[in-house]
């Protein structure tokens, strides 16, 4: 289990968003490298609470932990969430409590994951998931379906399919992967954590 914790966020006195994207976060070859360590931890099928899938969800995850060989992942990833933290949310966050999620949804079988919150306490009881991140790791034309989309008021808002992006919304925000139709769709997945709301 990882346990990173970040120095405050700074502030930039510019209003709240319901969600945020960061372009070209990574290079092609940083995002190379996150695929290479993601696809050697043997991803798994996903799960939701309780050990199921139910119908929610159909895609394969692996765990990327805390280690000097990825230290710098975590390093990007707390710099892009401090930034957007403190520009759009304000968040009192702790850092990440969780392993880094590499998630694939193949075409074969239309892997998707249907609307969702992240919100909840953190597997360790660090405290309740507060920002969650999407690093979009497919190139657009590497599959078909599989667009990230946010619920916003009757909204479905769509997170443009670019490789590198990452989108940063609040947990408590419903969201969805849709079907992949075709190709493969891989992204990583980040929460952070902090204090409970009040």
């Amino acid at each position: 289990m990882s346990n990173y914790q970040f120095t405050p966020s700074p502030t930039f006195g510019v209003s709240e968003h319901n969600f945020v994207t960061w372009e070209d976060g990574f290079s092609f070859e940083e995002i190379q490298e996150v695929i290479k360590i993601g696809e050697s931890l043997g991803p798994k099928a996903a799960t939701v609470s309780g050990g199921t899938t139910d119908g929610v969800r159909e895609s394969q995850v692996s765990w990327i932990n805390l280690t000097q060989d990825t230290v710098w992942l975590y390093d990007k990833m707390a710099y892009i969430a401090r930034n957007l933290n403190g520009q759009f949310f304000k968040f009192d966050l702790y850092g990440f409590s969780e392993d880094l999620q590499f998630t694939v949804y193949p075409g074969e079988v239309n892997g998707f994951y249907d609307w969702h919150v992240d919100r909840g306490p953190s597997s360790d009881g660090a405290g309740p998931r507060k920002l969650s991140m999407v690093l979009q790791l497919s190139d657009p034309y590497e599959y078909e379906g599989g667009e990230l989309q946010i619920k916003v008021n009757n909204s479905e808002m769509i997170v443009p399919k670019q490789r590198g992006l990452v989108t940063c919304f609040p947990s408590f925000m419903l969201h969805r992967v849709t079907p992949v139709t075709s190709g493969i769709r891989k992204s990583l997945v980040a929460w952070i954590t902090g204090p409970a709301f009040r």
